[in-house]
């Protein structure tokens, strides 16, 4: 029995990574109409970039969680607004070449420098140990990746049903045409949505232990 109990509570976690990493994904492709290869590098850089801060400049955990994917979100709304809407118009084909090449821009600089051997970070002190739930004891961080994802996922959820913001994402993803004939500029929204989309994979990437990899 707790066995089976640990191993529904790793695949718990293990899915709450995939639900982080696929939040952004799905914002940017309802929003942008765009199949975002480069996702995956973002994650990536979300690891080196927590690896960076707490190892070489000597940053707390936690300011890194923060740090990274406001970083990453900047990023996005950067390449958003200077190479990825200017191909929106085009087959979708055009996109996905681009953030193809992103990642192996963005793997290939990384790996130049790092190389492609692993690069652990330790734990936080607050996140060691392990917590008792009767049947089974479970490492802290895992409980924390669980409850992180689960409150982020509401909110997201909150923000997309409850508020304006939400309605005009809303709108814009299922009825652009429409959404225009309102008087509501989609494109304006375009740099917003990839920029609150993009750090997404920035979390898991910074989540302890984790491994810092430029490739598999």
């Amino acid at each position: 029995m707790n066995f089976f109990l640990q191993n529904t509570f790793n695949g718990l976690v293990s899915g709450a990574f995939y639900a982080l990493l696929a939040l952004g994904l799905a914002v940017i492709f309802g929003m942008l109409r765009v199949v975002n290869f480069a996702h995956g590098a973002f994650y990536m850089l979300g690891a080196f970039g927590a690896y960076v801060l707490l190892s070489e400049a000597g940053v707390p955990f936690w300011a890194a969680l923060v740090i990274m994917p406001v970083g990453l979100g900047l990023l996005g709304m950067i390449l958003e607004r200077t190479v990825i809407h200017r191909l929106t118009r085009l087959d979708p084909l055009y996109n996905f070449l681009l953030t193809f090449g992103l990642t192996l821009i963005l793997q290939d600089l990384v790996k130049s420098r790092y190389g492609v051997q692993s690069s652990p970070y330790a734990t936080p002190p607050e996140l060691s140990g392990t917590v008792d739930f009767g049947l089974f004891n479970f490492p802290t961080y895992r409980v924390f990746i669980l409850g992180f994802t689960v409150l982020l996922c509401v909110a997201v959820w909150w923000v997309l049903g409850r508020t304006r913001v939400g309605m005009v994402v809303r709108a814009a993803t299922e009825r652009p045409e429409l959404t225009r004939a309102f008087g509501i500029d989609v494109g304006k929204w375009s740099p917003r949505s990839s920029g609150s989309a993009s750090p997404s994979p920035g979390w898991p990437g910074c989540s302890p232990p984790r491994c810092a990899r430029s490739t598999r």
